[in-house]
């Protein structure tokens, strides 16, 4: 280096600077969807809560129709402790937590609504009980002596609570509130479970647990369940078949994804529907059976499309003309599928002659080969 370019350097204000050494010790990851009026609010409020404690904010913004990841990237320029992630073609809550969570270098991370609902005056006692080493993890529940619900209709706790006793019967989870979104966990055992969770579905405090299998030291701390202030909540009837699709998984230890849970279910309702469509269309309109069946067969695979594009592939859901092409390729998809079908179904048979194995055999193959080509070609990430 220039000795003239060294000595400049070395004298100027920059290199009185003390250096930056290390990062947060704890990161706040806040999912985010049309949020906009939430999120300052609550950047004010953490700036309040976390005084002594050395932190940031990770908002992850799922591409927000009101401009929210615009505002927070306005807190951002104000205040170096505020990230903006701004996801394009990809959405869910448990998505947006796990990529958050692994942007973060953090020693602890925690994850709380941007909806005010949960109490960020509970912070720093989570801080406190992971950093003294007595929890792994700790979760705001709702279940325990000294929780407030003041924000919490009775609708939504009934089922909240029914979730609640499915997933402890079935997963065998301990904590009393495995279904909270208001938690903090030393990053580095999140880390661990990581490669095992889903990105779909909005219940990721379950699925981590859950992936732990009991290897997860967690203790549980009442809070003040708060009132919506602006915005509407995400949450709809989507969410029930999110969450028994995530039980399913993780009954199966994880090697059928809960997306592929999701698809073969809308083939199951495919087959009610042929059935129903063929004996309309033969027993009742006299309809020759090979027109019948075909007709059956069309209006399944219309009707698993429209299904799939609404439920399965909803992150990634076509619009507009997409929709045209997506329903051709998808139809060309099902047809190749109906050939493995019946391939696998008859080399079976031809080894053991039973008919049922042999049906379910090509059934399977046929699931599984419309659901790899589907995502591979038909809802394939752009």
């Amino acid at each position: 280096m220039n000795e003239a370019v060294r000595l400049s350097r070395e004298s100027s204000p920059q290199a009185l600077e003390p250096p930056v050494v290390g990062g947060p010790e704890l990161s706040v990851v806040v999912p985010t969807f049309n949020e906009r009026e939430n999120v300052t609010v609550l950047y004010r409020r953490l700036v309040a809560v976390l005084e002594g404690i050395s932190w940031e904010a990770i908002f992850v913004d799922d591409n927000s129709s009101d401009g929210t990841w615009e505002v927070v990237r306005g807190l951002a320029r104000q205040d170096s402790r505020v990230r903006c992630i701004r996801r394009i073609g990809r959405r869910g809550l448990s998505g947006a937590c796990i990529e958050g969570m692994l942007a973060s270098s953090a020693t602890y991370a925690a994850v709380i609504d941007a909806d005010l609902q949960h109490d960020e005056t509970q912070l720093p006692k989570m801080f406190s009980l992971l950093s003294s080493g007595e929890a792994e993890l700790v979760v705001g529940s709702r279940y325990i002596e000294g929780y407030n619900a003041e924000g919490f209709d009775k609708q939504r706790a009934g089922v909240s609570a029914l979730a609640t006793e499915v997933a402890k019967k079935f997963l065998r989870i301990k904590i009393a509130d495995p279904m909270s979104g208001f938690f903090m966990i030393r990053r580095d055992r999140f880390e661990q479970v990581a490669p095992k969770l889903s990105v779909y579905g909005f219940k990721i405090l379950l699925d981590i647990v859950a992936s732990a299998r009991g290897d997860l030291r967690a203790k549980e701390i009442p809070y003040t369940f708060g009132s919506r202030q602006h915005g509407e909540s995400k949450l709809d009837s989507m969410v029930a078949l999110d969450f028994l699709g995530l039980v399913l998984a993780k009954l199966t230890n994880d090697v059928v994804s809960l997306r592929f849970l999701l698809f073969a279910m809308v083939g199951s309702t495919g087959l009610v529907v042929h059935l129903a469509t063929l004996f309309i269309a033969h027993e009742l309109l006299n309809v020759p059976f090979a027109e019948a069946q075909a007709a059956g067969a069309l209006v399944a695979m219309t009707t698993n499309f429209i299904l799939n594009n609404f439920l399965t592939y909803r992150d990634q859901r076509l619009k507009g003309f997409a929709i045209l092409g997506g329903l051709i390729i998808f139809y060309i998809v099902c047809s190749v599928g109906l050939f493995a079908n019946v391939g696998v179904a008859f080399s079976v048979y031809e080894h053991e002659q039973i008919w049922w194995l042999a049906g379910a055999a090509g059934a399977l193959m046929g699931v599984v080969w419309n659901y790899a080509m589907s995502g591979l070609i038909v809802w394939r990430k752009r």
